[in-house]
């Protein structure tokens, strides 16, 4: 009998592995009309454990990210947020006692002032049921056997070309059904620490060797092995909802309140806990639940604790800090999130790195494949975000050190004292809460003009702001009116357009604007589809008339926006002293992700010209 021909299918975008990283690539570019497939070789999602904690920027990417307003909703209406942070240092008396407390995110100018915790399985389940309200299911289970570039140049330059070749093997299928090919345009892995993809495309994971490997293939020095613990905790601990970093002369213990009832335990481990005398090598085998539980309760001291029922989920795990030698290959594969870092989970930062990975990603593989963008626009993701990652690894680092550190006494004179760690806590706040995350100079962030809107630090994200509408002077947060719908948003800060002088430099950069051969109007009737333009003016309600504004600035007439109160006094006002514009505006561009690409003068539109025409698309 002939056999069968192997399936052959088409994809723009092929995603591998479907944990938050992926997840998010695979939601993100189905709302914004990609053809995208997700594959994953797990039969199901998570269903306990794993990575739990959401920082502040990530919940605004969610609030305001391509799914639009659905996510963080769920989020916050799911999870459990922690406010308050406590630090527990060795008493004189013996024990642990309470040496202070502080708010648990160090961010000012942070919109959700706080971190929420929920299991990794609840998260997924999130994307799962927005990717499903779509008509996309993430298929399982199914492997990838093997990638293959295309080596025509002619074919890698067309960002139009499939030039990425997967073999998959779908599990569950029929033998003789269980082979595809997929001819790809473009392929994401974010398929975890261990990745298949990276392997593929040979890039190296430097640094630490320990990595995020299984326990007992490691070397690593016991001070920085750490078992993980999900329980309901029946204790007399006073902080157990709180966050809390526990030094004793035991060992070092975070307390991670979760969702409901849930407390998850992070306990450092001895050589006598973890390392076996005949090899000298870490034997996950020595551990168990109730073996961590026992190396909790000393840390705990004088207070008692033990777990309500039976303990939901533990692991142990070796703090080691990485980074991918590369995050693409010819800009057709890229990896994202674990695949291409990995450090220590006590900071909360793997699952909000992956998803901000691919929320980077998304923006721009959408305009590249809309013909908007040069595929040079692609390079911008490893040049972002593997100088993030490095940051991130750097921080990891000395966090994690000062966390793994006997405390101070006579006994450990080079131990940490409480004073060092509350400081660097302090201090590491807008890197954790994931605030300060500022992208570096390259075509799409350009900070020549920085002092036109000197406190809204191009580079960084777009600050929450309230706004009042002038047509019907009802107050918005403004992060919220900058969805991440892959479109840039303009907002023109006309300054007091009822002054003639300004009004007429206003009108002058309309007139600009709506020329066929400005970046706006090469668009033409798909304008709309590439930018959000709005006007922001320093008018009073009362007094302002929003239709004095040029239509450019308008296309909609939601889109007039004023620095001013809302009529209850209370809320709105500030917006160009809180960006240090002043009376004579400015011009902003966000880009889609919510990032400021460049800041201009009014009267300097050819800045924003050279600045789109970097990595536009040539007409």
């Amino acid at each position: 009998m002939p056999v069968p021909a192997m399936k052959e299918s088409d994809v723009d975008v092929l995603v591998i592995g479907a944990g938050p990283a992926g997840l998010m690539c695979a939601q993100g570019l189905a709302r914004a009309g990609v053809n995208v497939r997700i594959v994953d070789k797990r039969p199901g999602k998570v269903a306990a454990g794993q990575a739990d904690g959401i920082q502040p920027r990530t919940i605004e990417v969610l609030q305001v990210g391509i799914c639009s307003y659905g996510l963080a909703e769920r989020l916050l209406k799911e999870g459990n947020q922690m406010h308050m942070a406590a630090f527990y240092d060795p008493s004189p008396e013996g024990g642990i006692h309470r040496t202070g407390r502080t708010p648990d995110i160090n961010a000012p100018t942070a919109r959700f002032p706080f971190e929420v915790t929920l299991h990794q399985g609840a998260i997924e389940s999130i994307f799962l049921d927005c990717l499903r309200s779509m008509g996309h299911e993430v298929e399982r289970p199914v492997v990838p056997e093997s990638l293959e570039i295309s080596d025509n140049r002619d074919a890698l330059k067309d960002p139009q070309a499939r030039a990425v070749k997967v073999v998959l093997k779908h599990v569950d299928a029929p033998e003789g059904k269980d082979t595809e090919v997929v001819h790809a345009k473009y392929v994401v892995g974010a398929d975890g620490a261990h990745s298949w993809v990276r392997k593929q495309l040979g890039f190296a994971m430097e640094g630490e060797q320990t990595g995020t490997a299984p326990a007992s293939l490691s070397d690593g020095p016991a001070d920085y092995v750490w078992g993980v613990v999900d329980m309901i905790p029946d204790t007399d601990f006073p902080d157990i909802r709180n966050r809390c970093a526990i030094h004793s002369n035991n060992g070092s213990c975070m307390v991670i309140p979760r969702e409901g009832d849930v407390v998850r335990l992070y306990i450092q481990l001895t050589d006598e806990d973890v390392r076996d005398v005949t090899t000298g090598r870490v034997d996950t085998q020595k551990c168990s639940a109730e073996k961590l539980l026992e190396v909790a309760k000393k840390s705990f001291h004088p207070y008692r604790i033990k777990a309500k029922g039976d303990i939901l989920w533990w692991t142990i795990y070796i703090i080691g800090q990485r980074v991918a030698s590369k995050f693409s290959a010819h800009e057709r594969v890229f990896i994202a999130g674990d695949a291409c870092h990995t450090h220590s989970p006590k900071a909360g930062q793997g699952m909000n790195a992956s998803m901000n990975d691919t929320h980077n990603l998304i923006w721009k593989l959408t305009h590249v494949l809309r013909g908007w963008a040069d595929i040079s626009l692609l390079k911008t993701y490893e040049l972002e975000r593997r100088k993030y990652a490095q940051d991130l690894i750097a921080f990891d680092k000395e966090f994690a050190s000062l966390f793994s550190k006997k405390p101070k006494s006579e006994e450990n004179p080079d131990g940490v004292t409480q004073e060092e760690f509350v400081e660097a806590f302090r201090t590491f706040g807008g890197f954790t809460s994931g605030i300060g995350i500022h992208y570096a100079p390259s075509t799409i962030v350009d900070a020549a003009h920085q002092a036109s809107a000197s406190k809204l630090i191009i580079g960084q994200r777009v600050l929450p702001q309230t706004v009042i509408r002038a047509a019907d002077a009802r107050p918005y947060e403004l992060q919220d009116l900058l969805p991440a719908d892959t479109r840039f948003k303009l907002l023109v800060f006309t300054g007091d357009i009822g002054a003639p002088e300004q009004k007429r430099k206003v009108d002058e950069l309309a007139k600009h604007l709506e020329r066929k051969e400005s970046f706006l109007g090469r668009f033409g009737e798909q304008k709309n589809d590439v930018f959000d333009v709005f006007a922001v003016c320093l008018s009073r309600k009362e007094d302002v008339v929003y239709t004095d504004v040029p239509e450019v600035f308008r296309p909609h007439w939601s889109k007039v926006l004023l620095d001013d109160v809302d009529t209850t006094g209370k809320v709105g006002a500030g917006v160009y002293e809180k960006f240090g514009i002043g009376s004579e505006g400015a011009i902003v561009v966000v880009r889609p992700d919510g990032y400021v690409g460049i800041v201009a003068p009014l009267d300097d539109v050819s800045v924003l010209e050279s600045y789109f025409a970097g990595f536009f698309a040539k007409s």
